[in-house]
């Protein structure tokens, strides 16, 4: 089994966060931007294929480096 663990994404949940704290949270992601749905789709769309067979037993945080191990 894996595990995806997906940070700040372009949702309605998050799109309901008042401007100013929303700012404040994009300031935090390295790479400047919140996440998409796209971008957490492709992680599982590889981890579904053959490709990712050999993949068990991890967690994939998906969040532009906000949070790094």
């Amino acid at each position: 089994m894996n595990a995806i663990a997906p940070g700040y994404c372009e949702t309605d949940m998050v799109e309901a966060v008042p401007e100013d704290v929303l700012k404040g949270i994009v300031a935090s992601i390295p790479v400047a931007r919140l996440g998409c749905p796209q971008d957490v789709a492709q992680l599982v769309s590889l981890l579904a294929s053959e490709q990712a067979s050999f993949i068990t037993g991890a967690i994939f945080d998906v969040n532009g480096g906000q949070w790094m191990p």
